[in-house]
């Protein structure tokens, strides 16, 4: 209890909780605020692009109107704000399910290297420094350019994103790992008889909460930014699937035309971004036990 009032005592923690959350249900109702909206992501309005101007939206701030809440998209028409929350939910949704990846594979590599015997340790060490060592953008744009495109391209991204990004992970709890396995309690619940697996699910997973959680809230943005960054690229969500990263992407050759098309999404996805490392940065805060005073 007395965690959960320092967080709402850090205003910087609650500023990021509540853009994230607002960001989370935005993703989680597209299919609700679209109908809202009348609109949906992938039918094209062709009768308000200006064909003279190359596909540029007609009317102000492209094509801003009571049926159209962001605009339309330049060269399609397509709904800007239905594209906007379904591209929310793509974002999102990969970053979080690489997430629960990353965290199966480093908290369980993690726990068997902090808690296995010497060999075992250094074998899985060296393994989650393997993985650290890789160039993660360089592999995943390979190894994303040459799977068979009726695959699924969310899944791959989570997957790949996740087998190539786990060892940060897998290290901080390793060493969480060998600092709590130290601890009277620990040693407490060996004496009393308790074997390996009831010692990492009752005595140490408690412990690796907190850092854990900690840092799985910035490895959340970081998820989003290669999403973001892959198809941009070209080489993650493809259309009509939309996706922040993707309409970036598009959005470059209309940068001059068009600049609403630019603003809207980059704004989204910078405040989430930063959302997320308030979020991590309070808790980090309230966690860490050398940490200075939460700010009011």
């Amino acid at each position: 209890m007395t965690v959960f009032r320092r967080l709402l005592d850090d205003r910087a923690f609650l500023v990021g909780a509540v853009i994230a959350a607002v960001m989370v249900l935005v993703a989680l109702f597209a299919p609700l605020l679209t109908a809202l909206a009348g609109q949906d992501p992938t039918t094209f309005h062709n009768e308000l692009l200006d064909s003279a101007r190359g596909g540029v939206p007609t009317g102000r701030f492209g094509g801003i109107s009571a049926e159209h809440w962001l605009g339309v998209e330049p060269g399609t028409g397509r709904d800007l704000f239905a594209r906007v929350v379904y591209g929310a939910r793509v974002s999102l949704g990969v970053a979080v399910f690489a997430l629960v990846l990353q965290l199966l594979i480093g908290v369980g590599i993690g726990l068997a290297a902090g808690l296995g015997g010497r060999y075992a340790d250094a074998v899985l060490s060296r393994l989650a420094d393997l993985a650290l060592a890789f160039p993660l953008l360089v592999l995943t744009i390979a190894l994303l350019a040459i799977v068979p495109q009726s695959w699924s391209r969310q899944l791959l991204l989570a997957g790949v994103i996740a087998v190539l990004g786990w060892g940060g992970i897998a290290r901080i709890t390793r060493g969480e790992t060998l600092s709590l396995k130290t601890r009277d309690y620990v040693a407490a619940a060996r004496v009393s008889g308790a074997g390996p697996l009831r010692v990492a699910r009752r005595e140490i997973l408690p412990g690796l909460a907190g850092p854990v959680l900690t840092y799985a809230a910035l490895v959340l943005p970081a998820n989003m930014i290669t999403e973001a960054g892959l198809s941009f690229l070209g080489v993650g969500v493809r259309p009509p699937t939309a996706s922040w990263g993707q309409m970036l992407s598009s959005a470059t050759t209309w940068f001059r035309a068009d600049p609403t098309y630019v603003v809207i999404p980059g704004v989204l996805l910078f405040l989430t971004l930063l959302s997320f490392a308030l979020v991590a940065d309070g808790v980090r805060r309230v966690v860490d036990p050398h940490r200075s005073e939460v700010p009011r």
